[in-house]
This record gives C-alpha cells, structure tokens and sequence, in this order.
C-alpha cells in the first residue's frame, strides 16, 4: 500500500509537536476554575492570560482585545451579530456589506441577520476572486454599521484589498471586520496594518486544537455579546474557559510567529503547478489570483473532467473539490460560481493546500498518479 498524502491544510492542519507539548501538562495540571481566586483557579487564569498574550502577539494587538471562542464560526457570529445588535436600537434597520464568497460562518449568519430586519449586500467578485474597494465604497448607505470580507478565500487562496476596504470604512465612521480563519499563520496578519476593528481566527487552521478560537475586538467597540451567562472574558463571552485548547491555541499563534518565514512554500507551490502544466498544458488551468493568494494554496480544474471522480480514484490522497464545507458534492463551488468559472470548468476543479510537512517527492507522486488517470495528460505539453 503506498504512503498516504495530506494535501487538505486548508480544511484543517494536524496538531504540531509543539503544541501538543504545551497542552499535556492541563490535561492533568491546572484544572482549577480559572474565575476562583484560591491556588487551583490562579494557575489556570495565568495559563490563560499566557495564551492571550500570545495570540495577541501574532496578530500584533493587545492582549485584552481578544476574546476565546469555540472556534472560528463563533468568532464571526458573535462579531456580525454582536455588531447588529449593538447597532439596532440606533439604526432599526442596520446595514452590512460583504462578499458572494464568504465562507459559511459569514454568509448563513447573514441570512440568519435579514430574518431579524437587517439589510446585506452581498459584493461581487472579479475572476481571480478579488473584491474591488471601489464596489465597497459604491455600496455604502447611511445606514451601514459593518463591512466583513474575508483576509485570504479558504477555497482558491485569493488574499483580499483588506488595507484598502478598512481604509473606506474609516473614512465613512463604519466598522470593518475580516475573517482571518485561512490566512493567520500563513501570511502577516497584523490587524493595525490591516486597519480592521474585528478579526477572527481558528485554532485548527494553524497547527492548533479544533474547538478554539479567538476574535479580535479593537479597544472601543461596542459588540453585544453573543453568549449571556457569568461575566468571563471580561463580560464578553460566557462560559468557563476551555483552559487546555486556549493553551493550545496560544502555542501555536507563538509557533507560527517562529515557522511562518520559513515555510518556503510558494517555491514549493510553484514547482507543483508547474509541472503539472508540463503534464496537462491546456487541460488544466488554475482557478484564482496567479500570485495575491496565500502561499500553500492551488485551487486548478482538469478540462472535462470531476474533481471528485478524480480524488475517489485516489484513496491516499487527501484533497478537496472545495472548501471543506462542502467536500464531495459534484457542483460547482459556488465561490468559483462567483467567479464566473463556466460549470463544465468548475466541475474539474480540486484544491490542494500544502503544509509545513509537504514534501517535493508528495507532490511529484501526485502529479504522477493524476497524469495516469486523466485521459490525454500531456498531449498539450
């Protein structure tokens, strides 16, 4: 049986050694409640504000601007949610502007949102997946209370203008949030420089635990919480802390400060998609932006064929024909959809995302074992 390949870092990543280590220790240690103040509670509020600086340090803020969440679809939810109702008894009818190509977290909040009363408009993409700043600015009404568009798309890479939509949002007194789920870890991630004022990230995206993650809130804004309970998190965001994957969490936003310079994954990237158009030429062709997309990210169809078909044939491989959310069914990717990617062109695509354990030998036998399956491979090469 040969070696198996993991090729799918967008959907999630494995748990790095290092943060397993920093986690053992509250598997036993430390289980007090980190809200009592005797000798079991203040170990596990330090292991917490440990945490907090360290993932505040990635994203280059300060440690109290970030709330612990469950993951990255609570982030969105409480920063779209919590802004709606924060907004509504001073705008009955709140406004929000975001993108067609949304991950799941943003777009069915959203829907959830215009049930309430809330008004979204829903900005198109150009077809490298790009947002244009001047279809935000155009989209602004005086009822608008936020603009979210995600840093980096988790399905073809493509990294958004962020710099220049919180720039308009700035200049217009609205509050601008993006989900950072795909690009914390791969890419700076600076929110000052980035000029956002709500930001959200997932633990297992970056070589953390799933069940944690974290949003930014800048120092200032007003967000209604989005779980009511006891006063944790400094009154935003209820629950006892979820001590050993917020240790997890802070380990790996400290590790990814350390390896992201190092990952040298674009030449890697690059030597994939190269020799794949040596094999295929013209039946292939990559779907987002050849080069403002993250630096692991290959999203390319196979003219005339299924994605899917192509990846059941392969066992030991493990990739997508999609966002994760919706790996396996045979429609078109509705954020390629978006794109304006014709069906029988969007039906062949498939999304490998490369990792820190990637190697040239992975990739070569994958593009080895798909020119054995596609019928015509390298007829155009």
């Amino acid at each position: 049986m040969r070696d198996q390949v993991y090729l799918d870092f967008n959907a999630t990543t494995p748990l790095a050694d290092e943060v397993a280590e920093a986690m053992r220790p509250y598997l036993s240690e430390a289980y007090g409640n980190p809200s009592s103040l005797h000798w079991a509670g203040v170990p596990a509020r330090d292991a917490i504000e440990v945490a907090r600086s360290q993932v505040a340090s990635l994203l280059c803020c300060d440690a109290t601007e970030i709330v612990f969440t469950s993951g990255g679809t609570e982030a969105n939810n409480h920063a779209l949610k919590g802004i709606y109702f924060a907004k509504r008894s001073q705008i009955p009818t709140p406004h929000l502007i975001i993108s067609q190509i949304e991950h799941p977290a943003i777009l069915e909040p959203c829907r959830f949102l215009e049930s309430l009363g809330a008004e979204v408009t829903r900005l198109p993409v150009d077809r490298y997946g790009l947002v244009s700043p001047d279809d935000v600015r155009q989209a602004i009404r005086s009822n608008t209370v936020l603009i979210s568009i995600m840093h980096a798309n988790n399905e073809v890479g493509t990294i958004q203008p962020i710099e220049e939509i919180s720039k308009i949002a700035r200049e217009h007194g609205i509050l601008c949030h993006t989900d950072a789920a795909q690009s914390a870890g791969k890419i700076p991630v600076d929110v000052e420089s980035l000029g956002v004022d709500l930001l959200s990230i997932a633990g297992h995206k970056l070589y953390g635990p799933k069940g944690v993650g974290a949003l930014y809130v800048r120092e200032g804004v007003e967000l209604t919480p989005l779980m009511h309970g006891a006063a944790h998190e400094a009154g935003r965001r209820a629950g006892t802390e979820n001590i050993l994957e917020i240790v997890g969490l802070g380990a790996a936003c400290a590790l990814a400060q350390k390896v992201q310079e190092d990952t040298n994954l674009v030449p890697l990237r690059e030597d994939f998609w190269q020799k794949l158009q040596a094999h295929f030429g013209e039946q292939i062709v990559l779907n987002g932006h050849s080069d403002q997309r993250l630096p692991n990210t290959l999203n390319v169809s196979f003219r005339g064929q299924i994605g899917g078909d192509i990846l059941a044939q392969l066992p030991w491989l493990a990739a997508s024909t999609g966002s994760a959310c919706h790996a396996g069914s045979l429609h078109i990717s509705p954020v390629l959809e978006a794109m304006g990617v014709s069906k029988d062109i969007g039906a062949g695509a498939v999304r490998f995302s490369l990792g820190r354990s990637t190697t040239q030998a992975e990739t070569d036998a994958v593009v080895d074992a798909i020119s054995q399956l596609v019928v015509g491979a390298g007829s155009d090469s």
